[in-house]
C-alpha cells in the first residue's frame, strides 16, 4: 500500500510540471471566446435586412474574418511563428526551413517563459527530491523542464516533418463559428498538412511528442522513469499543444479587436 501510494504522489508530481502551462493556455483560450461572444453582440438593435442585404453583410463578415492578420508574437511575448492564415499561399518549407523554426520557438528570448514558471512550481512541490532545494535545485528544476520543450520543439517541428515530408505550420480556419473553429484547431493535433498540401494523420506531433517524452525520461532519476509517467507526459505534451492550436486559430480576431485594423503585425 506505502508503495502504490508513493507512485500515486511521483505520477501527480510528474503531471504538475505541466498543469500550469496547460491552465494558463485554457486562460487564453477563455480570452479569445469571450472576445469574439462581445464581437456578436450587437450595441443596437438593428432594422431587419433583406435577404440579399443579409447575404452581402455575412460575406463581408466572413472576409473581415479571413482577413485578419496573424503576428509575430501573441501579446508581444509568446512566439507565434509557425501560424499561417488560411488564404496565404506558402511554397513548402525546406529542411533548413524546419529546423530554423524549431529553433526560434526552442531558443527566442521568450522561451524561458515556462520552464522558469514550472521550475519554480515544481521546486514548491518537491516534485523530484533528488534535484534538492534553494537555487541550486531551481537551476535543476530549470534545465530539465527547458531540456523537455527543447527535445519536443525539434521533434515535432524539425526532425518529425523532416522525414514525413510533413508541413509544420499551423494553417488557421479563419471562418465559421467558435465550435466549428475550437474544434478544427484541436484536430490539428492528429491532422496536418503534408508539403504537397494533401491532409494527413500527423505522424510528427503525436509520434514525435511520444519520442520527446521517451527521451526526457533517460535524464531524471531513476525514480521518475516509468511507462506510466512516460504515457501522461506524452499525452499532456499533444494536449497542450492542441490547446496552443486554439489560441493561434482566434488570436487574429482578439488581436484584430484589440488594436483594430491598424494594429501591426509583432
Amino acid at each position: 500500500m506505502e508503495r502504490k501510494m508513493e507512485l500515486a504522489r511521483v505520477g501527480m508530481s510528474w503531471r504538475g510540471r505541466h498543469v500550469l502551462a496547460g491552465c494558463a493556455l485554457a486562460g487564453c483560450l477563455l480570452m479569445t471566446a469571450g472576445s469574439l461572444k462581445a464581437q456578436q453582440v450587437p450595441d443596437a438593435p438593428a432594422p431587419a435586412a433583406t435577404p440579399a442585404a443579409a447575404s452581402s453583410q455575412q460575406a463581408d463578415g466572413t472576409a473581415a474574418t479571413q482577413n485578419a492578420q496573424q503576428t509575430k508574437r501573441i501579446l508581444d511575448i509568446i512566439p507565434n511563428f509557425r501560424a499561417v492564415n488560411s488564404t496565404e499561399k506558402l511554397p513548402p518549407m525546406t529542411v533548413k526551413q524546419k529546423f530554423v523554426s524549431a529553433t526560434e520557438d526552442s531558443f527566442d528570448y521568450s522561451s524561458v517563459f515556462i520552464p522558469s514558471v514550472l521550475a519554480w512550481y515544481s521546486l514548491e512541490e518537491n516534485s523530484t527530491p533528488e534535484f534538492g532545494q534553494g537555487g541550486l535545485g531551481y537551476a535543476r528544476y530549470l534545465w530539465h523542464a527547458a531540456a523537455d520543450q527543447t527535445d519536443e520543439n525539434y521533434l515535432v517541428e524539425f526532425v518529425g516533418p523532416a522525414l514525413t515530408h510533413e508541413d509544420p505550420r499551423y494553417y488557421t480556419l479563419g471562418h465559421g463559428g467558435l465550435f466549428k473553429r475550437t474544434g478544427y484547431a484541436l484536430s490539428r493535433a492528429v491532422v496536418t498538412r503534408t508539403d504537397a498540401g494533401r491532409e494527413t494523420f500527423n505522424i510528427s506531433e503525436v509520434v514525435g511528442a511520444g519520442a520527446a517524452s521517451g527521451i526526457s525520461s533517460l535524464y531524471y532519476p531513476t525514480r521518475e522513469r516509468s511507462l506510466g509517467n512516460t504515457g501522461t507526459e506524452w499525452g499532456l505534451d499533444v494536449a497542450i499543444d492542441a490547446a496552443s492550436f486554439v489560441v493561434k486559430e482566434f488570436w487574429p480576431d482578439v488581436h484584430q479587436r484589440l488594436f483594430g485594423r491598424g494594429g501591426t503585425a509583432q
